[in-house]
């Protein structure tokens, strides 16, 4: 199993809360990252993780609100979500690069992606 994939979607009111997994076996990945694409809208880059060291960058509409994690196998990636909005509704999309993606928030360095998990907050 190469593809990531991604689990932990649903529906919530605006203020709560959910968190995504993704499991990302297969190869080691150097740099994890949570994207989501919102109906009509480009796919955009939500978080990202450097597997070793631990490094991780946020899109600013999310940062202070999301967290990102992984475990310590590091095959196992999470993306914590509080105080939700209805403009975070969105397909989430987990992807993987094997090496250090230069530019973490750029859907273009990362070769393996998931198929998705709906994340829809209600007002």
């Amino acid at each position: 199993q190469v593809q990531p994939v991604e689990s932990g979607g649903g529906s919530v009111q605006a203020g709560g809360s959910l968190r995504l997994s993704c499991a990302a076996s297969g190869y080691t990945y150097n740099t994890l990252a949570w994207f989501r694409q919102a109906p009509g809208k480009e796919r955009e880059g939500v978080a990202s993780i450097y597997t070793s060291g631990g490094s991780s960058y946020y899109a600013g509409s999310v940062k202070g609100r999301f967290t990102i994690s992984q475990d310590n196998d590091k095959k196992t990636l999470y993306l914590q979500m509080n105080s939700l909005k209805p403009e975070d509704t969105a397909m989430y999309y987990c992807a993987a690069a094997r090496g250090r993606v230069f530019r973490p928030l750029v859907e273009g360095g990362y070769a393996y992606w998931g198929q998705g998990t709906q994340v829809t907050v209600s007002s």
